[in-house]
């Protein structure tokens, strides 16, 4: 719709060839906030006035008489100035009409467009590190990018939704450590538990199953275990390097086969219950990607060496470094250590060229925990580095999400395992609710998860408001066939006319605003504007729900009505779908 009035105001000031106009015009056009403003309003005036050396007000008078509102013009009705030049368009009320046809026969497809025109984009999100269960946290971040990919693929992008498995590295042998060790209790070693290992609950269950398959096969003695390392944890010492003691005894006692077999129980066993939550909330992958994969086939080796060939390496202190400073890093970054092992940051880079040279993807859209901003600058200077446009990373961050209960902060920590999981949040609060609440607001905004409103069933609720409604209009649909009446869709589009109600025409506004509405969640990357409009709409529909009734005996005005309520649930379940959230016939 905004379109249209875009095209208008173009055509008028083409009309105008005395103007001289800048090459690259953008015309501002918005949904008007007040009904006496007419359904959409435009500062056009205002913007070019000084450029034109014209007032804002005369020169808004001189485009309104350049555009046609005659009779034989099908969309406005009329056109008024408002100080100090802003233009107001009011669209005939017939102009709204058609959508409830197009809704009724595409149905589900209704707002899907080919915007993106089949453009290749990966979407990596959540990417948690498998070293526990996924907590609360995890969960924004999950309800958010499965949002952005059903919107992407809605407007016509070919998505590749992907979690990054970081299955090498640090925190993946702290896990490891911290499964033997409990293993080792189960065997009966007695010592001091790390404070900075792993240590929920789920790590005494790899460990029972650890023990479970392989009896005591990897049993060490707690002595030989703590060689060299002292037996209590350092009081005001280096904890990083004790912990870091134990992974190299442990790597040392169990050798590599069998240090890879706890590995690997570890992982799988997290990993699979990762998986299985995620689907269970709604969200899945098309690829889940190794990090170890980039080693296997030499990728972290191949990327380096291209950073040296590109003149973008040096060496210093034995290391050697990334010239990210060079694209506007705030300092260089290294690949590869003193001891020749790469890091992190190599395999981040390694990832980032198997994405747009090997797998040909046009656009890489990482989301991302709020705490990775600074990840962010290098990231984008390595890709400008390898050859490729920083433009074709997009990184959005996600803020925190707070749960409360009552009043009481709930506080969370992976490895002291003082967390509520995103299953229990699910179990107790419901899917629905937990994804609708997760993309209510920007996800660049902190967010306080309330958990007693989430499950309260009254308007309060914003997912219980939306899926209510669907559910009223459910109703109507049984209460028809109850009456051993029959929904006669032909004739209430003859009838549409009918169809004059404020309530009636203001639900007519908002259905045809909703492919709009796709688009610029999608492409401006906040699923929350969906959210947003279902409520919106549903709180249209309840207005008009209160003030008429739908199963009268007059069958013109009835079925019209009928086309506009069935039109209605039918862009509520869509909406939803987006955001991974049910509709319910029965509340």
């Amino acid at each position: 719709m905004k379109r249209i009035v875009q095209q208008e105001i173009k055509k008028a000031l083409l009309s105008m060839g005395e103007l001289s106009l800048p090459a690259s015009l953008t015309i501002q056009v918005d949904y008007a906030r007040e009904k006496s403003h007419g359904d959409f309003s435009s500062n056009i005036a205002l913007v070019l006035a000084k450029k034109l050396q014209i007032s804002p007000m005369e020169l808004a008078e001189r485009i309104k008489s350049n555009i046609d509102c005659s009779p034989d013009n099908f969309k406005l009705e009329k056109i008024e100035i408002a100080k100090p030049g802003f233009i107001n368009f009011f669209f005939k009320k017939s102009f709204w009409y058609p959508v409830i046809e197009e809704i009724l026969n595409q149905t589900n497809q209704f707002g899907i467009s080919n915007l993106g025109n089949n453009e290749s984009v990966l979407v990596e999100f959540v990417s948690a590190n498998p070293t526990g269960p996924l907590h609360v946290g995890h969960g924004r971040g999950a309800a958010y990018g499965d949002s952005m990919v059903r919107l992407l693929r809605a407007v016509g992008y070919q998505v590749c939704a992907e979690y990054y498995i970081n299955d090498a590295g640090r925190q993946m042998d702290i896990l490891a450590t911290s499964v033997w060790l409990r293993y080792l209790e189960i065997c009966g070693e007695k010592f001091t538990f790390p404070s900075n290992a792993y240590r929920g609950n789920y790590v005494h269950k790899i460990a029972e199953k650890i023990f479970t398959q392989y009896g005591k096969d990897f049993f060490k003695t707690a002595e030989l275990v703590y060689k060299d390392i002292p037996i209590d944890e350092p009081q005001g010492g280096n904890k990083e390097q004790h912990i870091d003691g134990l992974i190299t005894n442990a790597k040392f006692l169990l050798g590599d086969v069998d240090y890879e077999k706890v590995f690997e129980v570890g992982l799988n066993s997290i990993l699979s219950d990762i998986k299985e939550d995620l689907s269970a909330f709604r969200v899945n992958f098309d690829e889940w990607f190794s990090e170890k994969s980039l080693f296997k086939t030499n990728f972290v080796d191949k990327t380096i060496k291209r950073l040296t060939a590109n003149g973008k390496t040096y060496e210093a202190n034995g290391a050697l470094w990334f010239k990210s400073t060079d694209f506007g890093d705030d300092k260089d970054r290294v690949l590869l250590r003193e001891n020749g092992q790469p890091t992190y940051f190599a395999a981040d880079a390694a990832y980032r060229l198997c994405l747009l040279e090997q797998r040909k993807f046009k656009k890489i859209i990482n989301i991302l925990g709020s705490d990775h901003h600074g990840y962010v600058p290098r990231i984008r200077a390595v890709i400008q580095a390898l050859g490729f446009s920083p433009d074709s990373l997009k990184a959005l961050l996600v803020q925190f999400a707070i749960l409360y209960r009552g009043d009481k902060k709930i506080q969370m920590s992976t490895r002291s395992g003082e967390f509520i999981t995103l299953r229990e949040l699910r179990e107790e609060v419901g899917t629905d609710a937990t994804r609708f609440f997760y993309v209510l607001r920007r996800v660049d905004q902190h967010m306080d998860f309330d958990l007693e409103l989430a499950k309260e069933q009254s308007n309060a609720n914003p997912v219980y408001y939306v899926q209510y409604a669907y559910a009223r209009i459910c109703s109507v649909m049984r209460q028809l066939k109850s009456k051993k009446w029959v929904w006669d869709k032909s004739l209430g589009l003859t009838s549409i006319k009918e169809l004059k109600e404020v309530q009636e025409q203001d639900l007519l506004v908002l259905l045809n605003r909703y492919p709009e509405i796709i688009e610029s969640a999608a492409t401006s990357y906040e699923p929350h504007i969906i959210a947003h409009y279902l409520r919106d709409l549903a709180q249209n529909f309840h207005v008009y729900y209160n003030s008429f009734f739908f199963l009268i005996e007059g069958k013109k005005l009835r079925n019209a009505r009928l086309n506009l309520i069935a039109a209605t649930a039918q862009v509520i379940k869509n909406g939803l779908s987006l955001l991974g959230v049910e509709t319910l016939e029965v509340m």
